[in-house]
């Protein structure tokens, strides 16, 4: 019988390897991220210097040659900035259009209290989330709208042609966006429906507000759309503005949530349905919540554009942020040579806010809810 081991004696010292390479720090960042290959390191020279050549200028518009004060003949003199005291002299006007100036107060009021309502909506760790929902969705838009219109309980009322500037962007970017994604919602399910009225329609209807431009719904709803009332009856301009915008991008979302829908493993719906759930009880809390989760980076870049999209109804007359700015400016008073740039820009700034919270969030809730998808 052969003696046979498997024992192994080291003899001579191994040979030192090098240390492992950084996989943190600045160095690693750049290394992995701008400098990765040759193409990457070309492209993030050329627009290193296409920023060295950008952002001195920017700042020397914006900052460094910018009028924070005086009056509209420090705008006028050769090689000046921005004129800041444009956008500070006429910010009333930029914020709440013709709305009567002793009754600021009450867009202010709607404006503070949804704020207040949106916080903990929007924050995972807040109670009372039902209640919440229930104040946001329900009576706050009731309250708003009459603390805004007035007429009732003493209050001045106060037409919507009156309305203006910032706070209309604000209403129809809310209204937008809360309103477009349960009719996104509904319209996938009924397109994913087994009836073939419900799923005839859906699709019908999907594809009709797709297959138009946003200004083509917005001229529908401002000019033809009375055409068709009775006489006598006018149904106020904003709110078919609202209706369009929401509609449109309704539509839209429908097929953003059917992506999810149809993204979902098909062992999902047969798990929903061996719990013994019905269809509105496994959609509610089997299905939905994963499919939407998928499409996250779709439905807040379908918001984003809504968002974005307001300031074309500045074309049939709806005096928003832009139209704002671009009446503010007509005065002669304020005849600068910077001053239009400057009131684009102070709206460039409001779209960034708004659509950069957006974004973040929804990098957030993906964070939040990533539960092991993640590659």
């Amino acid at each position: 019988m052969t003696d046979s081991s498997y024992a192994f004696v080291q003899t001579e010292t191994a040979e030192r390897l090098p240390p492992p390479g950084r996989t943190t720090g600045v160095i690693f960042w750049l290394r992995n991220n701008l400098f990765s290959s040759l193409s990457n390191t070309i492209l993030t020279i050329v627009v290193g210097l296409f920023l060295l050549w950008l952002v001195p200028l920017l700042y020397q518009f914006l900052i460094g040659h910018a009028v924070f004060s005086g009056t509209a003949d420090d705008c006028r003199v050769a090689d000046v900035g921005a004129c800041w005291i444009f956008i500070a002299n006429r910010i009333n006007f930029i914020t709440y259009g013709f709305y009567p100036q002793t009754e600021y107060w009450r867009p202010n009021v709607v404006f503070w209290v949804g704020l207040v309502l949106v916080v903990p909506l929007v924050w995972s760790k807040a109670p009372f989330k039902i209640a919440n929902a229930a104040l946001f969705f329900i009576l706050y838009p009731i309250a708003a709208f009459v603390l805004l219109s007035g007429g009732v309980f003493g209050l001045e009322q106060i037409p919507t042609e009156k309305w203006g500037g910032l706070m209309v962007t604000l209403i129809l970017s809310v209204v937008g966006v809360v309103g477009s994604f349960p009719i996104g919602v509904v319209l996938a399910l009924g397109r994913r429906s087994n009836l073939p009225i419900v799923k005839t329609f859906s699709i019908l209807f999907i594809e009709l507000w797709r297959a138009v431009p946003l200004i083509t719904v917005l001229f529908m709803v401002s000019v033809m759309l009375p055409l068709f009332m009775p006489e006598g009856v006018t149904i106020d301009k904003l709110l078919r503005a609202l209706v369009g915008v929401t509609v449109f991008y309704g539509a839209y979302m429908a097929e953003v949530v059917r992506g999810g829908l149809q993204a979902l493993p098909r062992g999902q719906y047969e798990a929903a349905s061996a719990l013994g759930l019905n269809y509105w009880k496994s959609m509610t809390f089997i299905i939905l919540p994963q499919a939407l989760k998928y499409v996250i980076p779709g439905i807040v870049g379908t918001l984003i554009s809504l968002v974005k999209d307001t300031s074309l109804v500045s074309i049939i007359g709806i005096f928003d942020l832009l139209n704002a700015i671009q009446s503010a400016g007509s005065d002669s008073a304020w005849s600068t040579p910077t001053k239009s740039i400057t009131g684009y820009a102070f709206a460039i700034g409001i779209f960034f806010v708004l659509c950069f919270s957006l974004s973040r969030y929804s990098v957030y809730m993906e964070n939040r809810l990533n539960t092991g998808h993640k590659r």
